[in-house]
């Protein structure tokens, strides 16, 4: 199984997929350097990618650094024994309570969210979105930026989907079953064309594309 830990990795990658779909060639010229961008893993990162879903970026991070006052060693008995009070000063909403709470009682009852960057992404996915409250989305983009699977493909996230009609002048909106179908001729390094057609879109339209 690859997992992505250097910019070695995503050159190797691209590499592939640039013999293997003469079509990206064109793509990787516009978008230019394809990030690494690896994130914490753990309940830390977790927590974050939560954490910043559905709101925009700059509430995110101010999020983040309350929740990172709040919760210097965000452990599942941190998580469990703290008080709603402290979770509504940090500004989390209750369903988001709700799932970082599930999230710190299944560490708790035995799940290394860690252990998952050593099994099949597949395996992976359905231990994360067993999860009360991490869905699809939640579960690829941890499992790709976070432990660095190298065959996610987060089909879910609408900039990707966006990205992938552009570059390949396709119809949009696409379906996420839809691109997640056209997304298994890159595998095994579906990770790294997803970073590439993020890069895309961000060189396109002038704004960040990446969820992390």
């Amino acid at each position: 199984m690859r997992v992505i830990r250097s910019e070695a990795d995503i050159a190797e990658g691209l590499s592939w997929l640039l013999r293997s779909d003469r079509r990206l060639g064109r793509i990787a010229a516009v978008a230019g350097p394809v990030p690494l961008r690896r994130s914490d893993g753990g309940l830390r990162g977790l927590a974050r990618i939560v954490i910043g879903q559905q709101v925009s970026v700059a509430s995110a991070e101010a999020i983040w650094r309350r929740f990172e006052t709040a919760f210097p060693d965000p452990s599942p008995g941190a998580i469990l024994d703290a008080e709603a009070e402290t979770f509504r000063t940090v500004g989390l909403s209750r369903p988001k309570i709700a799932t970082l709470r599930a999230v710190a009682e299944a560490c708790r009852a035995g799940l290394d969210i860690d252990r998952l960057a050593a099994i099949p992404g597949g395996e992976a996915h359905r231990l994360l979105t067993g999860i009360r409250g991490i869905g699809p989305w939640t579960a690829d983009i941890y499992l790709l930026f976070c432990l660095g699977h190298a065959d996610i493909f987060p089909a879910g996230d609408l900039a990707l989907r966006n990205a992938v009609a552009e570059a390949l002048d396709l119809k949009a909106p696409l379906a996420a079953r839809e691109v997640a179908t056209m997304a298994e001729r890159w595998s095994p390094w579906r990770g790294v064309a997803a970073r590439l057609f993020w890069t895309y879109y961000r060189a396109t339209r002038q704004r960040a594309a990446l969820p992390v």
